[in-house]
């Protein structure tokens, strides 16, 4: 047995009796079967009474048996005593489906995934099949590795051998969405028998996390009309949906609809609908939920502080902290984050340099995420130094906390120490995101760089970055200052798609460089392809070609 020590459980507990009504210990107790063993094993409240329970069966039987052994495994595992499981399972001398399904999901739970498989193909090697349990319980530690060959393989052996049901299927299409492939995923999910509201809930919550949230808020729908009473794990992910679509309508009708009536007092659903209110820019709708809140977590806390924040509201995001603290709820890493924008926001360098001193302090500045926030701060006050300071001594760099330098000196006016910063970044390894190219293109454009930008666009070509409408409008803006206004109508014609914002700037990109036929002509496809020609617009092409009667006559007709 295992030598560290455990919390015995007091003479009065009455589910750790021999259920023959004798006290282990006792004078003559009279022997338990198996049948009374395994009861005692399903009523012990602790991993003390377990063993004493194992210690009973040991003296009273024969021997354990598989039934019995199987008990002890499942009851040690309850209590995530692994090393007890573990010793009985190796001690017995036959062993049952059930004996390695158990053993497997012991390790499962505690997310010893390798232990899981090696146990899975030590089960194979004796010549014994699995059942769907045992398929359930495979596929999530394949999820978690992120193995899609071996998920891939039991789902085959699912497949082959009929053991799909809603469960076993629920638990491939789980796996496929961890690993990634939301196409298989939802497959998987179609060609279902039978569904139930943990398939519809493993769909929707796929789809969010992988970007989908327009698919998982189509689904719910179709699942409500279906007759299924979504849960609350279905609830949050829904609302995590309007939350990254920006659905504030549908956030609110699901609020009304199902939250009110039967999720009125359930933490999780209370923390989603502020993050979804908070996400949608609604911070007052947000705090009317979490004021009605009975209990809130450190998540609730922090998601109406970083709602705050996004907002522009830090000093309300700053006395929402204090009060946080007041009540001694656990402050994490995101809290942290949350209040540095807070301060970035307010220009607060003295509370940020405050917050800074309590995050070395609790020695919490190597992590990536505040380290990024940190370079964001200083970048945003106008302390490029401090910020560069941090960057420099930050054991990770990720794509985020070069972006914050970068974009800090763009707006700072500091152009070419942006573009060096970028080179760094590259030499570093890191691959840049969109908000890096844009940041960076919008240094060249303002030095008129020209060959610094060819050269970013074409690594843009290579990846899909290009796609990005605002990518886009960075690189045309890049080449209408430079006067390269072929380049400029050659990337707007590649894009997939425009917005308002990519017509406005190739119609200014005309004007800067004295093609008022074009910006006309292009005000009149903007106009087409329905979006307003608007006060800025007009300005824009009034100032730089207002001296043409026969110009300013067809701007007034657009302008009607």
């Amino acid at each position: 047995m295992p030598t560290q020590s455990h919390r015995a459980d007091g003479p009065g507990d009455p589910t750790d009796e021999d259920p023959r009504g004798n006290l282990p210990g006792s004078a003559a107790p009279s022997l338990p079967d198996a049948e009374a063993v395994v009861f005692w094993l399903r009523s012990s409240r602790s991993a003390a009474g377990v063993r004493r329970a194992h210690a009973v069966a040991l003296r009273s039987l024969d021997s354990l048996g598989v039934f019995v052994s199987n008990n002890l495994i499942s009851s040690y595992l309850r209590f995530d005593e692994v090393a007890d499981a573990r010793m009985v399972f190796d001690q017995m001398p036959e062993r049952s489906v059930v004996s390695w399904t158990a053993m497997m999901n012991g390790y499962q739970k505690l997310g010893r995934h390798g232990e899981v498989v090696r146990l899975f193909l030590g089960m194979l090697a004796t010549g014994m099949q699995g059942n769907s349990l045992t398929f359930v319980c495979l596929l999530k530690s394949c999820g978690e590795r992120c193995d899609a060959k071996l998920g891939r393989q039991v789902h085959c052996c699912v497949v082959k051998g009929g053991w799909s049901n809603v469960i076993v299927d629920s638990a491939v299409a789980h796996f496929y969405a961890q690993c990634g492939d939301v196409a298989a995923a939802s497959t998987v999910f179609e060609r279902m028998a039978s569904r139930d509201v943990v398939s519809w809930t493993t769909m929707i919550t796929a789809y969010v996390q992988h970007g989908h949230g327009d698919k998982a808020l189509q689904m719910f729908p179709t699942m409500v009309a279906e007759g299924f009473r979504p849960n609350e794990f279905t609830v949050c992910s829904v609302l995590k949906a309007c939350a990254e679509e920006k659905a504030l309508r549908f956030g609110k009708q699901l609020h009304g609809a199902v939250v009110k009536k039967q999720y009125k007092y359930d933490i999780h659903v209370g923390s989603a609908l502020v993050t979804m209110y908070t996400r949608c820019g609604d911070v007052f709708d947000a705090q009317a939920v979490f004021d009605k809140m009975p209990r809130r977590n450190t998540i609730t806390w922090t998601s109406m502080i970083s709602g705050y924040a996004q907002s522009g509201f830090g000093e309300e995001a700053v006395l929402l902290f204090r009060k946080m603290k007041m009540r001694r709820v656990f402050v994490n890493n995101l809290t942290i984050v949350g209040l540095l924008s807070a301060c970035g926001s307010m220009k607060s360098i003295y509370l940020g340099k405050e917050l800074h001193a309590q995050i070395i302090k609790n020695c919490m500045e190597d992590n990536l995420q505040i380290g990024s926030t940190l370079v964001w701060f200083y970048s945003k006050c106008g302390e490029h130094t401090y910020a560069a300071r941090i960057l420099e001594a930050m054991p990770d760099r990720d794509a985020v906390a070069w972006t914050a330098m970068i974009s800090g000196y763009n707006n700072l006016g500091h152009n070419v120490e942006a573009l060096k910063s970028l080179d760094e970044m590259l030499w570093d390894g890191v691959t840049p995101n969109t908000y890096t190219y844009s940041s960076a293109l919008k240094a060249c454009a303002r030095l008129e760089a020209l060959r610094d930008g060819r050269r970013i666009h074409g690594v843009i070509n290579k990846t899909q970055a290009f796609s990005n409408v605002f990518v886009g409008c960075s690189l045309i803006d890049m080449y209408m200052r430079c006067g390269k206004v072929d380049e400029a109508r050659r990337v707007f014609d590649a894009m997939p798609e425009h917005n308002l914002v990519t017509w406005k700037v190739m119609i200014t990109g005309f004007t800067q460089n004295g093609l008022c036929e074009e910006a006309l002509k292009y005000m009149y496809l903007m106009q087409q392809e329905g979006y307003d020609v608007d006060d800025f617009v007009l300005s824009t092409v009034l100032t730089s070609c207002g001296d043409l009667q026969l110009k300013s006559d067809r701007i007034s007709f657009l302008a009607q």
